[in-house]
Order: C-alpha cells, then sequence, then structure tokens
C-alpha cells in the first residue's frame, strides 16, 4: 500500500486530495495548522496518522516526517500543498506579510522536502509533488508576492528534479489557475484578473491531477485547466511581451 504526506491537508486542495487518495486505498499523513479542521478530516478518513504542524518550523517538520513514516512503515509521495495568498497592491500588503507568504510558500516547502528525503530514498516510487500556480509562469499584478514565491517553487522544483532524480526520486509540480477554494473566495481583495480569466476549477479537479502524477509518469511541470494549457503553449511559442501584454490587459483596473 502506497503512503503519501500531505501538508496544508484540512480545507482546499489539501482537503480534497486527502479525501481521493483515501478513497484509493493509499495510507495518509495529514498536517496542516488548523488543529479542529485537521482533527476532523482525520475521523471521517478513518483515524488515519495526522499532526498539527506549522512548516514553517523545521524541526517540526523533520519530527512530522518521521513520526509518520515509524507509523506507516515509510514514506512514497510528499505533496507540498500548504500555502497562503493574499491579493492586493503591493504597497497596500504589510511586510510582515509579504514575508509570511514566502516563509511558508517557499521555506516551508523546503522545511517539508529536505526531512521528508532520507524517506523517500527508501522508496522504489517516491515522488515529491508541489503545489505550484499559473503565477509562476509570469509575474501576476495584485499576486506579487504569492507569484514570486510559486516562481521559486518552480524553480526548486526544476533543480531537484534533476538532482533526486539520480537518486530515484521524482520531483515536479501542479500548476493551475484560480481555484474556488476559500483561500480565493473568501479574500478581502479581488484583482480584475480573477474575474477577467475566471475561476472555471474547484479542489476535486486539481486532487484530479495530483493523483495522476502521483501513480504516472508525468512532467516535471503539470498545468491544470484547458485555458492555461494553451496560456503555456504560447507562451513558449509567442515573445514574452506578448504575455505581458496579456497581464497589463486582464489586471487594468
Amino acid at each position: 500500500m502506497k503512503r503519501i504526506l500531505i501538508t496544508g491537508a484540512a480545507s482546499g486542495i489539501g482537503l480534497a486530495t486527502a479525501r481521493l487518495f483515501h478513497r484509493n486505498g493509499w495510507t495518509l499523513g495529514l498536517t496542516d495548522i488548523n488543529h479542529d479542521a485537521l482533527v476532523e478530516l482525520a475521523s471521517e478518513l478513518d483515524q488515519c496518522w495526522h499532526r498539527q504542524l506549522d512548516v514553517t518550523d523545521d524541526i517540526a517538520c523533520r519530527h512530522a516526517c518521521q513520526e509518520f513514516a515509524a507509523d506507516s512503515g515509510g514514506l512514497d509521495v510528499l505533496f507540498n500543498c500548504a500555502g497562503i495568498l493574499q491579493m492586493g497592491h503591493f504597497e497596500d500588503i504589510s511586510a510582515e506579510q509579504h514575508k509570511r507568504i514566502i516563509d511558508i510558500n517557499v521555506t516551508g516547502l523546503i522545511n517539508m522536502t529536505l526531512a521528508a528525503h532520507p524517506l523517500l530514498q527508501d522508496s522504489n516510487s517516491a515522488a515529491v509533488i508541489n503545489m505550484s500556480s499559473a503565477s509562476a509562469l509570469y509575474g501576476t499584478p495584485h499576486f506579487a508576492s504569492y507569484s514570486a514565491s510559486k516562481f521559486a517553487v518552480r524553480a526548486l522544483t526544476e533543480a531537484l528534479d534533476i538532482e533526486w532524480g539520480r537518486q530515484g526520486i521524482r520531483v515536479l509540480d501542479i500548476m493551475p489557475p484560480f481555484v474556488s477554494t476559500p483561500m480565493l473566495t473568501e479574500a478581502s481583495f479581488r484583482s480584475p484578473v480573477v474575474d477577467r480569466m475566471g475561476v472555471n476549477l474547484d479542489a476535486d479537479d486539481i486532487a484530479r491531477t495530483v493523483f495522476q502524477a502521483a501513480t504516472e509518469t508525468a512532467p516535471v511541470h503539470n498545468p491544470v485547466g484547458g485555458v492555461f494549457k494553451l496560456m503555456t503553449l504560447s507562451n513558449k511559442l509567442l515573445p514574452s511581451r506578448a504575455t505581458r501584454l496579456l497581464m497589463q490587459f486582464m489586471s487594468r483596473e
């Protein structure tokens, strides 16, 4: 039986992914900073292994990985799903909040990936799946720090796919555009680009892509949704100025 450890498992994409893998018979490890929501999910999914976790705490990340592996007999897939988003004009977001976005989306992902590495080396089907975004394709107005964090995730994924591929560990990312999750729908500021591009995906759509990436051969970058796949292709074929002009148009106020 395959074993997956999911961060940010108590809501949104992490929640949908946990339910999908559970239905398919995987052994689950669930972590989230929201203790009450995590306990409720673990109860729903046959009291599977779970721990409250702040991914910015590297020692806690190491303990969580070790404890799950000890409980389940190992680790096959790490899904780095924990992340936060704040939309708004760059100057209206505090330095503290910009830092928090980077700390969780980048440093937290690094902490978990480092902690999982020695355990993944013992698996015959090891993979790290990182939650990236369409915002990693081109810097997105009103998402500046979030976009920067996902650029970092994209670069880290590419580098580790080569480094760790030599060790038998696949590293890949999932790149959806806007997804109907509380992180987006409950935001206090709504960027014009969200309404112009539309929110055409839900958490279950992303969960299915994660499951496919975990169980089949998949590329390093996995764009989700027809519109974004088309944008990704056009970004390769057309000058970068075209993407910039598109972003200018889509984000105008």
